[in-house]
């Protein structure tokens, strides 16, 4: 029997089988809880009947939290909290209330008196780190880019410099359509000794994981896919 706390349940990076990427604990309790906060509905009732078929999808409670929803109103998605009933956290992909809304939700529970109970489950930004071959002890995710040319080729030199100063990996993520883009301004904006890591579809069947140096990106022809991508720096 679970208890009445806010539990983290993780999902899948890509469309890779459910027992390849969580563990079965996640699914019993996903079977228990009625309530949830979620980042899509649609995509949060597709994702629990691959969990369990048996689950019967109308009996839940469904409230969204994404970019739309008011600061003021985060407290309120809790409120099954409060008569000792569980409430379930899910985002579109990975684990939630990392580079997620969730973390609102997360930081509300605390600030109630709440126990929050994080699930285990993939991560693109831990994976690709564990793949890259750069700095474990001290890295910093740091999102989306400008897009912007100019403020883009400036936000990685910072980037790059701050690599360079502290020893620290730095990684940061593009909206899939600008994937080539993106690896086009860091091959010519980047120092040729620099170390770049593309690790795209983690945990898919298409995924591809690749360290090289500037220089040897430069000499190479590679065509990104159109696919959740994550992208690393080191010196």
């Amino acid at each position: 029997m679970i208890e009445g706390a806010l539990y983290l349940i993780p999902t899948q990076l890509s469309d890779t089988g459910l027992d390849n990427v969580l563990p079965a604990a996640n699914v019993a309790v996903v079977r228990e809880i009625k309530h949830y906060v979620v980042e899509s509905v649609r995509s949060a009732r597709r994702f629990l009947k691959k969990c369990d078929p048996s689950i019967d999808i109308n009996a839940l409670t469904f409230d969204e939290l994404n970019e739309h929803t008011p600061t003021e109103g985060v407290e309120a998605l809790l409120a099954p909290l409060a008569r000792g009933e569980a409430v379930g956290l899910i985002s579109d992909a990975g684990c939630p209330a990392v580079a997620d809304p969730g973390a609102d939700l997360v930081a509300a529970a605390h600030r109630m008196g709440y126990r929050v109970r994080p699930l285990v489950g993939p991560s693109s930004i831990l994976l690709s780190l564990m793949a890259s071959g750069f700095n474990g002890q001290s890295f910093a995710f740091v999102g989306y880019l400008p897009v912007e040319p100019q403020p883009r080729q400036r936000r990685i030199r910072e980037l790059e410099q701050r690599a360079q100063r502290e020893h620290q990996t730095q990684i940061f993520i593009e909206t899939p359509y600008r994937n080539q883009s993106l690896l086009a301004t860091l091959v010519k904006t980047l120092s040729p000794h620099t170390r770049l890591c593309v690790a795209s579809d983690i945990t898919g069947q298409d995924e591809h994981i690749v360290t090289r140096t500037v220089a040897q990106w430069r000499h190479a022809d590679t065509q990104l896919p159109k696919v959740p991508t994550i992208f690393l720096i080191y010196q």
